[in-house]
């Protein structure tokens, strides 16, 4: 998350629908999902195929699995049957017993009280609503029916235990949380008359002037709850947002507004939130503070301005804010100045420093500002940023930088871009206009530097550098001053800047022993092109596509542009990634000399990533057929000499082990007869 990368994906086939959310399991560290209602799949991260991970079709179909930490998933069937994985998996055919009849289940949640698995659900029918308490270990089910609530329906509903005791929250429609409390009991039989369950009123969601639409309720601890929803304001547009709330005082005690947009989902784990915001994955960490009338009344009455809570941590979601809403100026002040308000408040320094409030006001005032102006101003503010603040901050400059040259396209301050990439540790996320203005000024120099140092590119961008490198002219690349330290140690160059070719001896292959090996007879003259033995592109070149190699990337988001990659283009890259590896296997350890050089995983990733994206095209075109010959041949001869010595590995590590019981002292010879 925090590098904003897919680390795995993987598709069911057409047709196939998901019909449960996946949950991994904590003890074998797999994930669980269910498609089209009946069938399991098993698989671990590093699977690929999930046609081919672990299949059982079930006789029921699955509502919901839970995992457990210490308790193992549990499944639950739309039926309301219960039954772990474990017990599930000895025999998936079993009959799974109906529990519910006509009704239907709208939440469900799984708890561990002590080392006893707790499964709770509720169910809908006719507008009553019922709630199941099952114990796993002791098979004992209990029945419950809600109190009804005249023309009030509950939304959604989450729940903890606490001393043998299931406190159920639920958000009703009239803006109210309401609170049920089932004693855990410690018979195993069931009850032959389903008890109502009285509720009391935990909260009401009324700030003065303001109405809380709530769609998404999770409990953060005994005294806490959080909500999601929308905040309706009569004559304005309704709000998305996320409040925290007392339900022992029943008062406020943060809120933020979403301005990007919620799927309307929340998710607490590990003090942190997780939700959809725009159209990424947010992360908010909290935490939770000693319930108290004080703290409560104080918290109450700074509401009007919640930003000033040290409750929860809303960088994550001003630095959103701040990247999407640059080019509103009323937005940009607002949200820099109230994110240095939360700050410092948090900082532990009593006294608030001026200048930190004023970032935001000093981007705008630099709008218009002369170029001198400008960048003194940005250097001196970086310079004051106080640590906590120092990314977020160097962020909004880069933001405001990069503004500028969109507004002014004959600005462009390649140097001070430059010297902050360079010396600030930057990320893509926090300056993601950075490098789609070098790809539009055709700054190779910058987009180098990014490639190395960005840890979360999109494979988009990624796609775009790459294309850019290939398709500009070795003419012009003379002239664009770029860091040759990951190719100056491997490719010699004459003074007419051509490669001086030298004998190349690769580890287990002869051009002479394995001449009888490729069936396609290829010219002398054209040979000595395309064997690996010549750099196919120069210097500048080299070292631009040794970056993208460098740049961290998900294969299965990288595929799809790499398709779109011209032919030729292709060819070239192909061509060059072939020389690396040959370069790669003259060594004994694989391994280029110098600084930031590719590694030899990095370029057979590469290999087969292209050859998967264009080998239909590249079979047909003439150009390449030499040039997949004298790959396949290269390899075939590897493959070769590294299954020779996998024949004498024995031998090896018995010669290993004589060295390390040989005294150090003692003279001899001996005779190993490897057979």
């Amino acid at each position: 998350i925090s590098d904003q990368k897919p680390l795995g994906c993987w598709s069911l086939k057409h047709g196939q629908i998901l019909t449960c959310p996946v949950v991994c399991n904590f003890e074998t560290h797999e994930y669980i999902a269910v498609h089209d209602d009946k069938v399991l799949r098993i698989w671990k991260n590093e699977d690929i195929n999930l046609d081919k991970a672990f299949k059982a079709t079930l006789s029921a179909d699955v509502y919901r699995i839970h995992s457990l930490p210490d308790g193992g998933p549990v499944v639950l069937f739309r039926g309301g049957g219960v039954r772990t994985l474990d017990v599930l998996l000895e025999a998936p055919q079993q009959e799974i017993e109906n529990v519910i009849s006509d009704e239907v289940i709208r939440w469900s949640g799984a708890f561990m009280e002590g080392q006893q698995p707790v499964l709770i659900f509720t169910t809908e029918k006719d507008g009553d609503f019922f709630v199941y308490v099952q114990k796993l270990k002791l098979s004992s089910l209990h029945k419950y029916k809600l109190e009804q609530q005249e023309s009030f329906k509950p939304l959604c509903f989450t729940a903890h235990i606490t001393n043998q005791t299931v406190t159920l929250l639920c958000l009703y429609s009239n803006d109210s949380v309401y609170q049920v409390l089932i004693p855990l009991q410690q018979d195993t039989e069931e009850e032959e008359e389903e008890e109502i369950l009285c509720k009391s009123l935990v909260l009401n969601f009324s700030v003065p002037g303001t109405v809380l639409k709530g769609t998404s309720l999770v409990v953060l601890d005994k005294d806490h709850v959080a909500v999601l929803g929308s905040l309706a304001v009569p004559g304005k547009e309704p709000r998305e947002c996320l409040s925290i709330w007392n339900t022992k005082f029943q008062t406020l005690q943060t809120s933020k507004e979403l301005p990007l947009g919620t799927s309307g989902q929340l998710w607490c784990y590990e003090e942190k939130f997780f939700l959809i915001h725009g159209k990424v994955l947010t992360v908010i960490m909290y935490k939770c503070e000693t319930s108290s009338l004080a703290a409560a009344v104080g918290k109450l009455k700074d509401s009007q301005n919640p930003d000033v809570s040290s409750f929860v941590n809303w960088n994550t979601l001003e630095d959103e804010e701040l990247v999407v809403s640059f080019q509103s100026q009323e937005s940009v002040a607002l949200k820099a100045e109230s994110k240095m308000n939360l700050r410092s408040r948090r900082s532990t320094v009593a006294k608030v420093q001026p200048e930190t409030l004023s970032v935001g006001q000093l981007l705008l005032n630099l709008r218009d500002a002369s170029t001198y102006v400008l960048e003194t101003e940005l250097r001196q503010l970086m310079s004051k940023a106080p640590t906590p603040d120092l990314q977020a901050t160097i962020g909004c400059v880069v933001t405001a930088l990069t503004d500028r040259c969109k507004r002014n396209p004959k600005y462009y301050p390649q140097n001070f871009l430059l010297e902050i990439v360079e010396t600030r540790n930057l990320s893509y996320s926090l300056c993601p206009d950075l490098m789609a203005v070098a790809l539009e000024k055709k700054d190779m120099h910058l987009l180098q530097i990014c490639l190395e140092r960005f840890p979360d590119i999109p494979e988009e961008i990624i796609y775009a550098c790459l294309k850019t490198f290939l398709s500009i002219s070795e003419a012009h690349l003379q002239n664009i001053d770029v860091d040759l330290d990951s190719v100056i140690c491997y490719i010699d160059v004459e003074f007419d800047n051509k490669e001086v070719k030298t004998e190349i001896v690769e580890n287990g292959f002869s051009a002479e022993m394995d001449q009888d090996m490729c069936d396609t007879k290829i010219p002398k003259e054209t040979q000595s092109r395309s064997d690996g033995e010549s750099c196919p592109v120069g210097l500048q070149k080299a070292a631009l596509l040794n970056a993208v190699l460098h740049s961290a990337y998900t294969e299965t988001f990288l595929l799809p542009h790499l398709k779109n990659l011209p032919a030729q283009q292709a060819i070239l890259f192909l061509r060059y990634l072939y020389y690396l590896y040959v370069k790669c296997s003259e060594k004994v350890n694989t391994t280029l000399p110098g600084t930031h050089s590719p590694t030899i995983n990095q370029i057979m990733d590469w290999m087969c990533l292209l050859l998967d994206a264009h080998f239909t095209v590249m079979v047909m075109l003439p150009e390449a057929k030499e040039l997949l010959s004298n790959l396949h041949k290269f390899v075939r001869a590897q493959v070769r000499f590294y299954s020779e010595l996998n024949k004498i590995e024995g031998s090896l590590r018995e010669l290993q082990r004589l060295n390390h019981l040989r005294e150090s002292q003692t003279y001899s010879i001996e005779v190993l007869e490897i057979i």
